[in-house]
């Protein structure tokens, strides 16, 4: 299902017009109504006036999360606060929150785009959806749920946590889609096995996942699990929340809403524009987010970018899903590594359950990678030497992929920590100042 027709399949060229003309207006609206971006713009000698073409907005200065904090609450506003309509915030991992304002219009856009990313994925106005996010500051439960009603479907706002009841009123409401992280829809696959549930009594056919970056395979263990189409989506609460981007029925990447961002793909170390099929990072412009816009952010995502049609007939830009973020990146020994590529490794192992930990830690200088992950069956735990084996595997496995050495620690089914909102696999211990 299209949600947009006349937008989602324009042509690229008429696309590209309409983004000029949106570009134009909220350069030009951002610099004469926020100080900030005023200041920023007269230091790097940019004025609006220079935006002819496309292209120029390489001439317009990034905007970082630490801009978005140094501003904190309100300096990034371009209204007064009795304009707002919601105020959101996202988590945090220190300080102070990012803070993220919207407008009566902005709630429409943001709408509007949650909607695009679920009918796309094949919600329609007959669906049950359960909204297994944690409601509150945090724009996914939210967001998703707005955009899934105005499909005309029923919302269950179950939010996160108390997993069995969550299965219970998946079974007895009928749930059809379930909108979560991956992890807790692992989780509650797994939940679902150990409380001898059959999961063909259950009415489940379409899983929204978002809130943190998911690879295949996990995606091959969620649909074997709950038997459910299985769909990507993304968005950053700095700029609006879930709605830039999701996966259609063809899954050949997750398409961007790009009359309401512009995309640029840059190679982090230059800053210059990455080649087509290439990886680098995503840097993001809202076009039409008024009452807080965000200009050229620098989102930090690794993905690549396709702006070849899609066979859903859509012809907007698809983002690879992420390969992990250039802050998150991990320099072990000089080798650049990324949580996602291990889990591609370790998903792709029936041997293995769907949980594990990274650990990183230094001693005498050197760094060491090790990789905690729980076994499929636990009886395997008592033979000694099949437990060898497989860590002799599983160790091969990820030195191929990785080309380094990796320590690994095999865990009973269900002994590590369980997320029920975004899950945090990765514990970097080293001190990097020595």
């Amino acid at each position: 299902m299209i949600y947009d027709k006349r937008i989602e399949t324009m042509p690229r060229e008429e696309l590209r017009e309409l983004q000029l003309i949106r570009l134009k207006k909220i350069v030009t609206f951002a610099y004469e109504k926020i100080p900030f971006y005023k200041q920023k713009y007269a230091k790097a000698r940019f004025h609006p006036t220079h935006i002819r073409r496309l292209d120029d907005i390489k001439r317009i200065p990034f905007t970082e999360k630490s801009d978005l904090r140094d501003n904190y609450p309100y300096g990034l506003l371009s209204v007064p606060t009795t304009q707002l309509s919601r105020i959101h915030a996202s988590s945090g991992t220190s300080g102070k929150p990012t803070v993220v304002c919207y407008t009566k219009d902005d709630m429409r856009v943001w709408t509007n785009c949650c909607a695009r990313l679920a009918a796309s994925a094949g919600v329609h106005s007959s669906d049950i959806v359960q909204v297994s996010f944690g409601y509150g500051l945090f724009t996914g439960a939210l967001g998703m749920h707005q955009g899934c009603e105005k499909l005309g479907a029923a919302i269950i706002p179950a939010s996160s946590g108390n997993t069995e009841r969550q299965i219970m009123l998946m079974k007895d409401l009928q749930t059809t889609v379930l909108v979560s992280t991956p992890s807790y829809a692992l989780h509650i696959g797994e939940m679902l096995e150990k409380l001898g549930y059959d999961i063909r009594d259950f009415k489940l056919r379409i899983g929204l996942f978002g809130s943190e970056a998911s690879t295949e395979a996990m995606h091959a263990e969620i649909k074997r699990k709950l038997n459910i189409f299985t769909n990507d989506n993304y968005g950053l609460s700095e700029l609006i929340g879930p709605g830039v981007s999701g996966e259609c029925l063809a899954k050949c990447g997750m398409h961007i809403n790009e009359d309401h961002f512009y995309p640029e793909l840059l190679n982090s170390d230059t800053l210059q524009d990455a080649a087509e099929g290439e990886y680098g990072e995503l840097v993001l412009t809202t076009l039409t987010k008024f009452g807080m816009p965000v200009i050229r952010y620098r989102t930090k995502d690794i993905t690549s970018l396709d702006y070849g049609r899609c066979a859903c007939g859509r012809t907007t830009v698809r983002m690879s899903k992420l390969r992990g973020r250039v802050d998150d990146m991990l320099i072990i020994r000089g080798v650049n590594v990324f949580p996602s590529q291990i889990e591609g490794v370790l998903l792709n192992m029936p041997e293995v359950g769907g949980q594990y930990e990274i650990i990183v830690t230094r001693d005498n200088y050197m760094d060491r990678l090790e990789v905690v992950v729980e076994v499929a069956d636990g009886s395997l735990l008592t033979d000694f030497e099949k437990l060898n084996k497989l860590r002799d595997k599983i160790k091969h496995n990820l030195k191929t992929i990785l080309q380094i050495d990796v320590v690994v620690k095999l865990a009973e089914p269900l002994s590590l920590k369980r997320y029920e909102g975004k899950s945090q696999r990765v514990h970097d211990n080293r001190d990097l100042s020595k």
